[in-house]
């Protein structure tokens, strides 16, 4: 029986605009009993924020443990490497409480001697954040990035990601971040081990051909390429060309991954 790791921005919906067939896609899965995760790279809300808005805006009802945020893999990762107990912080809320549910120590600044600088999405980003950073980093902080993420789906479009803020951080101190959200293989291998299955069961699902397709790839699962968000509007054998990734399967939209999941499974 196959398993899903399932994108959120993009996929299931846009900021606070639902995408079309997220909600019977998932009541799909249910139906049959194929286990499934929700991963995203979005580091700005708790586990149950995220919940909570992924039924606000489709009406598809979540636990906390369906749902893997970068926030929490880039804890997990700090933890499991110990690379420090201090840390500075520039993210949001999401972040702040995955970090210190993790038993981390925020810290105001490079005066605070931190092990580690992380970096989500932060809307409140400032030069002074920017500088602070750079500072921890040249007196030799470990610099973690949550997700690689340029742009961010929302009810308005497009919007600067994570991403973003990390090439600023970079470029200035000249400090390359380990990357924690896809594609990397660390939130991947987090989710492969959730599910409990071999990575070559699991199918993973999203919009973002770099992000989302690219983990999988590396991860060595099998890829649905959902035309939804992230590049929607660009030809896909363009982008296929520009990245270099390939997905298994590229769909326009979820019911058609459902009807392609039903004639290589059948019902179970």
């Amino acid at each position: 029986m196959p398993g899903f790791i399932i994108d959120l921005d993009g996929t299931l919906y846009a900021g606070t605009n639902p995408i079309a067939e997220a909600a019977p896609f998932i009541h799909y899965l249910q139906d049959h009993d194929y286990p499934y995760m929700f991963v995203t790279n979005n580091s700005s809300r708790r586990p149950e924020e995220v919940a909570h808005h992924l039924f606000q805006v489709t009406g598809i009802q979540a636990n906390s443990e369906d749902i893997l945020t970068s926030a929490q893999a880039a804890a997990k990762y700090i933890n499991e490497n110990i690379l420090g107990r201090k840390v500075f912080m520039i993210g949001e809320n999401g972040l702040a409480h995955a970090l210190q549910n993790a038993g981390l120590h925020l810290v105001a600044g490079p005066e605070d001697k931190p092990e580690v600088v992380v970096q989500g999405i932060d809307r409140s980003f400032t030069y002074a954040k920017l500088a602070a950073a750079c500072r921890c980093l040249w007196e030799g902080a470990v610099f973690i990035a949550t997700n690689p993420d340029l742009q961010l789906p929302s009810e308005y479009g497009l919007t600067p990601g994570a991403g973003s803020l990390t090439a600023a951080i970079q470029a200035a101190s000249q400090v390359k971040p380990v990357i924690i959200g896809k594609p990397s293989a660390i939130i991947m291998r987090y989710a492969i081990e959730h599910l409990g299955r071999k990575a070559e069961d699991i199918w993973v699902v999203g919009d973002n051909l770099a992000t989302d397709i690219g983990g999988g790839v590396a991860a060595n699962c099998k890829t649905a390429w959902i035309r939804s968000g992230v590049g929607a509007h660009l030809a896909a054998d363009e982008l296929i060309q520009a990245t270099g990734i390939n997905p298994e399967v590229t769909c326009s939209d979820l019911y058609q991954l459902s009807c392609i999941i039903t004639a290589r499974y059948g019902h179970v």
